[in-house]
């Protein structure tokens, strides 16, 4: 009989299958998070500007495991986008008058 063991020193090929829909993404401008002991739940937005209701675009709900992972990629991606273009400036968000 054959086993099928991945060799650790070679990095797995993972091939990402989509429909077009999906593939167009969705935007969103407002994202809220929440969690419980065994998960986390990401809710993104699309507020526009001067609408007291925001409409739900996308839940994902994660791991804490894989969210914490999700975190350090976040961090890495937008260092590398700053060293890039310059710093993402912060500012508040004024939900009455839109925001990004």
């Amino acid at each position: 009989m054959a086993e099928n063991k991945q060799d650790p020193s070679k990095p797995i090929q993972l091939e990402v299958q989509m429909d077009e829909v999906t593939a167009q993404g969705l935007y969103a401008n407002l994202a809220g998070v929440t969690h419980s002991e065994t998960e986390f739940i990401f809710d993104f937005l699309f507020l526009q500007p001067n609408q007291p209701k925001a409409k739900l675009r996308a839940r994902v709900i994660s791991s804490p495991v894989h969210t914490k992972r999700f975190l350090s990629a976040l961090v890495e991606n937008i260092k590398r986008y700053e060293e890039r273009f310059g710093v993402i400036p912060e500012r508040a968000v004024n939900i009455t008058h839109g925001h990004s």
